[in-house]
């Protein structure tokens, strides 16, 4: 009987399904279309935004920043789970630790850089249109964009160190640090959350201002 719990670490979305060939080979098919969908399609958006100069702009740097974080996930990660899918659970590539933690890299790299352009995204548009225009200009600088950009990656290295623990938090030897881990990652994904709430919010309660006062002008005239 295949060894449940080795599968289940080596593939998270089995965690919610039965453990059996046939979701095996779903799953696998699964994986492979969004991998090709998504390694199409961001590759495409990259392709667009370099290849019209009006379409370069500081908020889609920001979008080809993510778009290349989707791909680390699309055209690395996912390939890799529709092979592995395939395999008999007990196979040694998904025993052995440190594929486990390259595939969990991948993956955790790719979606902490994505979440951070989202983000990024949101700010800006949000200095855009709740500041003056200097403000935005002093800001946004190719230069400032470029360390904003590359502060996105350097921070989504820095939870590397805490990948190990993941995999034991689906297990019977979950201890303190699995636990922590788990903490800190759900504490990241609120304070993003939260941060982009806070941006959309203020652009919402900005353009309602700014339509009240366009009504109260032509009441007027």
């Amino acid at each position: 009987m295949p060894n449940a719990s080795s599968w289940s670490a080596s593939s998270p979305l089995l965690l919610l399904w039965e453990d059996s060939s046939g979701t095996r080979i779903f799953l696998s098919l699964l994986y492979a279309v969004l991998a090709i969908s998504g390694t199409l399609s961001n590759v495409m958006v990259i392709y667009l935004v370099f290849s019209f100069k009006k379409l370069q702009t500081t908020s889609n740097a920001f979008i080809v920043n993510g778009c290349a974080a989707d791909l680390s996930v699309c055209a690395l990660w996912m390939p890799q789970e529709a092979v592995l899918g395939l395999l008999p659970p007990n196979s040694s590539s998904l025993r052995s630790a440190e594929y486990r933690l390259l595939r969990g890299g991948l993956l955790g790299l790719g979606l902490t850089v994505s979440l951070a352009s989202h983000l990024l995204v949101a700010f800006n548009r949000y200095v855009l249109i709740t500041k003056l225009p200097s403000v935005y200009q002093a800001l946004y600088q190719r230069r400032h964009t470029g360390c904003m950009i590359g502060l996105s990656w350097a921070l989504a290295l820095l939870p590397v160190p805490l990948l190990p623990g993941l995999w034991t938090l689906g297990s019977a030897q979950s201890d303190g640090s699995s636990r922590y881990t788990a903490l800190l990652l759900a504490l990241a994904v609120l304070g993003q959350t939260a941060l982009l709430l806070h941006c959309y919010l203020g652009i919402v309660r900005r353009v309602r201002g700014s339509a009240k006062r366009v009504s109260v002008l032509n009441f007027h005239l």
